[in-house]
């Protein structure tokens, strides 16, 4: 199957269901060489579009920094395109769902399982940024 199959056989299981997101699930697919993080972000999440405001908000789509090294705010544990907490989300997103977050597609991937779950309470620091969107007003929580 080539690779954005796996990654649109990934996106609807875990969107086609309203249980959380088992370990078993939540295997993202490789990104393509070819495909930036922009369009990575925007492919996986064309069926939540506020995420892809979030992405935009949080990293400005970026999962590496200059340096090649993954994105971190310099004031907290946030890491990679979604700036996901590592100090309370690396370890139970490696241990109950297979996920790195320090990846874009793990970082992803758990951003989708905090969606799933939260919608978009995780990014509420990030709200004045993202929540004028017209993405917003159906799914905030």
């Amino acid at each position: 199957m080539p690779v954005i199959g796996l990654a649109l056989a990934f996106s609807a299981l875990v969107t086609s269901t309203s249980t959380p997101v088992t370990a078993a699930a939540a295997q993202p697919a490789a990104m393509p060489a070819s495909q930036s993080v922009e369009e990575y972000v925007r492919e996986y999440f064309k069926d939540a579009p506020v995420m892809i405001d979030i992405a935009r908000c949080e990293s400005r789509f970026r999962q590496l920094d200059s340096a090649g090294k993954v994105l971190k705010n310099p004031t907290s544990t946030a890491m990679g395109t979604f700036q996901i907490m590592a100090s309370l989300h690396a370890a139970p997103a490696q241990e109950n769902l297979g996920l790195n977050i320090y990846t874009l597609q793990g970082n992803a991937a758990y951003a989708r399982y905090l969606y799933e779950r939260n919608g978009t309470r995780d990014w509420n620091a990030s709200k004045h940024c993202w929540g004028k969107s017209q993405h917003v007003a159906a799914v905030t929580q």
